[in-house]
Parts: C-alpha cells; structure tokens; sequence
C-alpha cells in the first residue's frame, strides 16, 4: 500500500479508537494521539533505506522485519521513546506505546492484503504471507479513509465517523475477496479445461479499477496469464491517439473474450536458446533476483555487438502499457566468459 494512504490508516484508527474517557486515562491529547498513530503507520516503509545498498537487497527484505508481528512491540517501544522525546518528556513514553502499536499493526495489517508479501514472523522466519487483494495503490481504498477523517475534523466531538469509515474498509476489502474469489473461479475453469493443476492458480489485483484483475496458472516452467475485467461485457476501444490510462484498462478483457497468454523461463525456440536460458537463469549472481521473483518469466534476449544478455522479469510486476520494473538480467561477451549482473530501469523511481 502507498505511504499516503498508510500515514491517513493510522491518523482515521487513532481517531476511532480515542475517545474523551481514553484521553483522560491515558493523558495524552488527541492531537499527539493522532502525530505518533500515523507516523507510526508510515513507519515500517521505513526499510527503504535499503536501496541505499543495492535494489535486489531492498526487494528481498522489504516489508521484513520492519513488517514484522515478532518484532512489532520492538518498534512500538523504541518509537514510544522517540516520541516522548520530541515532547521533552512531557508525556511519558508508556502513553505512545499503544498509539505506536496500532500505527504499525494498521500497516500491516494494510499491506498484508497487498501482493508483496510480509515476512510477519521476521527474524525467526522469512516465510511471506500475502492476501493479494488489494494493489498497492487504491484510489476507492483511499476515498474511504479520507472521507472518514473529513467527516471527523468537520464534527470533532464525534468519532463515530472514523469507526464508520473503518467499518467501510473491511466491508470494501470483504468486496475484494469476492472478486478475487470469482477471478480464482474463472483460472480453475480454464485450468480444468486444459487439463492443468487447479491448484495452481493465483489471482493479483490489478490498477485503475477493483475489477480488473490477473489470472495466472503455473505449469512448471511456464505460466498461463489471462488479464480480465469482472465487470465489462465488451471491449473497452480506445482511438489511437487515447491516453495511456485507456490503452491500460482496455488491456482486461470482458470474462467471455479472456485472452490467455504463455510466459515461460525459457525460450523454445530452438534447443540451442532453450539452453542459454537456462544456463542464464541458474547463474549465481541472479540468485537475489530469483529469491524475489514470485512469478519470474523471460521477458527477452538481447544480442549487442560486444555481448548476449538474457533479462527476467516478474510479472507481479509487468503492467499494459509500460515497461516492467525490476528487470534484471545476466550478460557475458560472447564465448565462455563469465555472466554478469545487469538490471533495467522500469517506469518508476523506486525501480
């Protein structure tokens, strides 16, 4: 989920939950309630310091220990401290520690419907879990928890608004499932139609609308990908001159013309390219990438002047219309020379 949205998560929950018989017990004004919840809540992202090593470094431990549920009192009693620090110790820091608990669990608690994955028993295990309902960035997701704090700056005495607009987000999020559950139907459909593992069906959430979503069935080294749209009953046309946005949403077909597509970690256009990518797949320095890649395709082979290079994405994150990010790949100059790191710039800046 957007840093935006996990900063507003735990303003709108630190206003639900305070109310003036909270305040009195635990003598800490709303205001510092509401400052320590929502940077709390923004807090766990704070892993991103580790691009500042390399980039494969930071998507493998994103959303790790700093995600953590082992680890969360950790964070909660060091920012509690913090805190009561910034306030010259005017509140002590047992008064943050519960604000800073609920900031960090609404953060996870928000990420854990995402597609990343948690590694919610950092450092006693790396093992994500993931409930992939919701992409990382969702306007209808967002509208909701702003309508609640609004709602709650405009009528101060009454928290109402908030535990209503929480009371939304769980409703909203209970509507993902179902959609997620229908995608999930149409994969198992298609798989049993081609005689595929059912059991082997994902479904991710897809931008710019609750609908659109990606079906995915493995079958070994390959992967069968449908992109739909649950709720269009033709094709969205866009003029050639239309905007990205358009030529994006058309790209999710109608349930009824569902066109499904094949990726593969090897190219079978002849055994001699079957075999470079292979060989480029099991290199060592491609080790970090494919630690990450939960769904990892070839996306293609280059043949420059000097060098052949071999580049994989991960279609979690390959979108319609833009070039994939976090793409890495190997090279070496042509003959047994030894395979090199390489990695393309995506569309985005954390790329």
């Amino acid at each position: 989920m957007d840093p935006v949205t996990h900063t507003l998560s735990g303003m709108l929950l630190m206003r639900a939950v305070t109310s003036s018989h909270t305040q009195r017990a635990q003598r800490l004004p709303l205001r510092e309630r509401i400052i320590a919840g929502s940077v709390a809540a923004a807090f766990p992202d704070s892993d991103v310091v580790l691009r500042l090593i390399d980039t494969l470094t930071y998507l493998n431990w994103h959303q790790g220990p700093t995600h953590s549920l082992v680890m969360l009192p950790f964070w909660a009693f060091l920012l509690a401290h913090l805190f009561s620090g910034f306030t010259g110790r005017c509140y002590p820091w047992r008064s943050f520690f519960v604000p800073a608990c609920l900031g960090i669990m609404i953060h996870i608690l928000g990420d854990l419907v995402t597609a990343y994955g948690l590694m919610l028993f950092a450092p006693f295990s790396t093992q994500r879990f993931s409930l992939p309902l919701v992409f990382v960035i969702d306007p209808w997701l967002t509208a909701i928890i702003l309508t609640g704090l609004v709602l709650s700056t405009i009528f101060p005495a009454k928290r109402t608004y908030a535990v209503v607009s929480l009371i939304g987000i769980v409703a909203y999020v209970v509507f993902l499932w179902m959609l997620h559950e229908k995608a999930m139907q149409v994969g198992k459909a298609h798989a049993a139609e081609k005689m595929l593992d059912q059991q082997a069906v994902s479904v991710l959430p897809q931008p710019l609308s609750p609908f659109n979503q990606m079906v995915i069935i493995h079958d070994g080294p390959r992967l069968h990908v449908a992109r739909i749209n649950l709720r269009r009953n033709t094709l969205l046309k866009c003029t050639d001159s239309g905007s990205l946005l358009c030529h994006m949403a058309a790209a999710y077909h109608p349930l009824a013309m569902a066109s499904w597509q094949s990726y593969s970690l090897h190219d079978s256009r002849s055994p001699e390219y079957a075999a470079l990518t292979h060989e480029a797949w099991q290199q060592s320095v491609l080790g970090p990438f494919r630690q990450f890649a939960r769904f990892p395709v070839l996306d293609s082979i280059n043949h420059p002047a000097q060098n052949i290079c071999v580049w994989f994405i991960d279609l979690r994150f390959q979108f319609p219309g833009l070039p994939p990010s976090f793409r890495y790949g190997v090279c070496r100059e042509k003959g047994n020379s030894p395979w090199y790191l390489q990695r393309q710039r995506g569309a985005f800046w954390i790329d």
